[in-house]
């Protein structure tokens, strides 16, 4: 039974980093995720004068809970949508000007609800060229804190960014948000900083009992800062979900992924409830998963709205099913690294597959009509790669016209999953 270690988690390692770099004292990092978009996040921290060591098995940051060392600095964010987004919310509580930018992948991706949110707080910021993209400037000089109104339609991190600067505030920070995706993220956020001493409450009289995420949510943030602490990642369970799939669509096939189960943080281990439905053996202990291909896969409609970077992972699996599957509530990944609902089509499309698509849905039918393979155009996008790694299990000849994209979050994917094709066939 193939058992594969996944890298750490890529949410939590740039989580792990805002924290530990606003925390009071020295944190350690245990088994962080080293891969372009974390060691980029560790280098835009470097560059705003912080101090981070790194081994190979743990980081330690000193945290500066007035902000960055330096008046100024320039980063380049690189295709880090974490590092873009959380570095300029982490430069605003300090003292100076600093200047962020970012790869022309991550310039057209878009953050103004966030700056949006960052202006009515007071911060000085300026975007240099399109409104909502960087480049951008921060003229920091604290962040003074109160209420603010927040639109997190298009992603999580607009709000993640709100509730990790809101300790930092002089008077913390109450977030009224009128629309949110991927809630699990923000669940993640929320029990990390928990753990680095801060405790977000849901203020139930601003709305009902219902989900956190409900459209007209309040996140009440105490001011106070953070504690420095020791912290282990756990395994990126995005990153599991290409390993799962592949025992899902091998027959009798199982793999084991260590290090995720009924306590992580992440929701995108729920991706092998959407396999369980679809035919798979799964089984979720204390600390480990498994699945198993039991030889059927069968159609379904599944709404992904909260585990959406693994729409991808699905959409490369589902020309194996029994009937259509159909998959809804996916809007925001279309302003991912790609179009990824298209991205996807596309893709599917070489491979002689029958594909509809709408604002925010994908449904494939059954059957591969190009059985010798295609080359799959990546659009620089990891999870794109990883996905159609897997539709090769059951489609020879696929190629990739960028496979290295993957070392955005996993830089040792095409080993360890050559690896296991290796023992599956076994």
């Amino acid at each position: 039974m193939p058992v594969v270690a996944i890298p750490g988690s890529k949410s939590i390692t740039a989580r792990a980093l805002f924290l530990a770099a606003a925390a009071d004292g020295v944190t350690t990092l245990v088994r962080p995720l080293r891969s372009d978009d974390t060691e980029g996040f560790a280098e835009g921290l470097v560059r705003l004068g912080y101090r981070v060591g790194r081994t190979p098995d743990a980081w330690q940051v000193d945290g500066r809970p007035a902000g960055p060392a330096l008046p100024e600095a320039d980063v380049y964010c690189r295709d880090g949508a974490t590092t873009a987004r959380f570095l300029p919310t982490l430069a605003a509580t300090g003292r100076g000007t600093y200047r962020f930018d970012a790869s022309p992948q991550m310039r057209r991706r878009p953050l103004l609800s966030l700056t949006r949110a960052l202006r009515d707080l007071g911060v000085d910021l300026r975007h240099e060229e399109a409104e909502g993209h960087h480049p951008l400037t921060v003229r920091a000089a604290g962040v003074e804190g109160g209420e603010v109104v927040l639109d997190a339609g298009q992603s999580s991190q607009y709000l993640t960014a709100l509730l990790l600067l809101g300790p930092l505030t002089r008077k913390g920070l109450r977030i009224r948000v009128t629309d949110l995706v991927s809630v699990p993220y923000v669940e993640i956020t929320m029990a990390m900083m928990r753990a680095f001493g801060v405790e977000v409450e849901r203020d139930r009289d601003a709305g009902d009992a219902g989900d956190v995420g409900d459209a007209g949510d309040v996140f009440v943030v105490p001011p106070g800062g953070y504690r420095a602490t020791v912290y282990s990642i756990e395994p990126d369970a995005s990153t599991a979900s290409y390993f799962f799939a592949a025992a899902a669509v091998t027959p009798g096939a199982e793999v084991t992924v260590p290090g995720l189960g009924a306590g992580a943080l992440q929701g995108d281990l729920g991706f092998v409830d959407v396999l369980r439905r679809m035919g798979a053996d799964v089984t979720v202990g204390a600390d480990a998963t498994t699945v198993r291909g039991t030889g059927a896969l069968h159609g379904l409609t599944v709404n992904m709205r909260d585990i959406s970077d693994t729409m991808p992972t699905l959409a490369a699996i589902a020309p194996f099913a029994d009937g259509p599957v159909r998959i809804e509530d996916v809007a925001n990944t279309r302003v991912k690294e790609c179009d990824r609902l298209e991205a996807c089509a596309e893709n599917l499309r070489r491979l002689g597959v029958e594909v509809a698509t709408g604002p925010d849905w994908i449904e494939i039918r059954p059957g591969v009509r190009a059985p010798g393979g295609a080359e799959i155009k990546s659009y620089g996008d990891h999870r794109v790669v990883m996905a159609f790694a897997v539709a090769g299990l059951r489609v020879p000849g696929i190629s990739f016209d960028d496979p290295g994209c993957v070392r955005k979050t996993f830089p040792g994917f095409h080993e360890v999953f050559g690896e296991l094709r290796a023992g599956l066939r076994g």
